[in-house]
């Protein structure tokens, strides 16, 4: 009877929109996020003062009460004199269920000792004025989404740093300060899954290496402006789920190669300002999804070929500061 009483109460409470607190946070999981709060320095904008830390801004739990998401974009928060990112101050590695962390568009000024907690999913860390290289070590094997893009991280990507990544799909560190060599065989070592790469506005050198072709799920490929010479690989063209190539302003030379052609899911194409130099492939137009073709200020001539008309979800085609001679196709 008494079972059947609580379970009329629930169905009433339901009925009327009232949803009982049948789960509240852990206690020692609110403990840890107000350590976090106390180590910032404007803890007060995040209100968190109810007894169930769930029901806290910016925080989700799962049905046991565990917190597995802090997402807190653009709350102007700072940290403290003397603390570090990450810190055992901030307690975050205390949330031994924690797997999504937004700490994105704030100011924490700091260098990166380590990238924290071993059991994170996704880490979104950009703009957060962070900087200094990246440590010397592995991402963990749990990762699966990594932001780092708009912020002042110079130096290298260690060669160990994708080593253990495998569950990794999204790699963004863009408008950075990183130098060296783009890590292209990163499929190949470590991360099979990977769909977006992400390395444009930094100060990477040298070649593309090969390896590219290896990323069977990469749909986002961009590397613009930057110090990277040679060519395109050819194994790029491997991929063939790629959606978008950018790799505009850089020293990039050599030929468009007829092997992009099989890049049949390709929207967006951006290859300008660069020293590509011969004829556009004759069948071009087979790239029937193409949104965006940037090709402006390279050397490339030759009459444009007449398949370009297939391409009728084109919205952006810039071919400005080439050597293209002969009649433009009737729109």
């Amino acid at each position: 009877m008494a079972n059947c009483f609580f379970l009329l109460v629930f169905i009433f409470c339901c009925i009327l929109g009232i949803t009982p607190n049948i789960l509240a946070c852990i206690q020692t999981e609110r403990t840890s996020l107000l350590s976090f709060a106390l180590a910032i320095s404007s803890p007060s904008s995040l209100n968190w003062t109810s007894d169930d830390c769930c029901r806290w801004q910016g925080i989700n739990c799962d049905a046991a009460g565990w917190v597995t998401r802090i997402s807190l974009p653009s709350k102007g928060l700072t940290l403290k004199q003397g603390i570090t990112f990450p810190s055992s101050k901030l307690a975050l590695e205390n949330l031994t269920h924690l797997a999504h962390l937004n700490l994105s568009h704030n100011s924490l000024h700091q260098s990166v000792a380590s990238l924290p907690l071993s059991h994170l999913e996704v880490l979104d860390l950009s703009s957060d004025l962070l900087s200094g290289e990246l440590p010397e070590l592995s991402l963990s094997s749990s990762i699966q989404v990594l932001d780092l893009s708009y912020n002042k991280f110079t130096g290298p990507i260690p060669s160990q740093f994708f080593r253990q990544a495998g569950n990794l799909t999204s790699f963004r560190i863009s408008n950075n300060l990183f130098s060296g060599s783009i890590p292209s065989s990163l499929c190949l070592d470590s991360s099979p899954l990977i769909s977006v790469l992400d390395f444009s506005f930094n100060r990477f050198n040298g070649s593309l290496s090969g390896g590219l072709g290896e990323c069977s799920n990469l749909k986002v490929f961009r590397a613009g402006y930057n110090n990277l010479s040679g060519s395109l690989p050819e194994d790029t063209y491997k991929a063939a789920k790629l959606e978008e190539v950018a790799t505009p302003g850089n020293s990039l030379a050599g030929v468009i190669s007829d092997r992009i052609l099989h890049l049949t899911n390709l929207a967006i194409l951006d290859l300008s300002v660069s020293q590509l130099s011969g004829v556009l492939p004759q069948n071009f137009g087979n790239l029937a999804k193409l949104k965006f073709l940037l090709l402006y200020w390279n050397h490339i001539g030759g009459s444009l070929p007449p398949s370009l008309m297939n391409c009728t979800n084109l919205i952006e085609l810039n071919l400005l500061g080439n050597e293209f001679h002969g009649g433009y196709f009737n729109a």
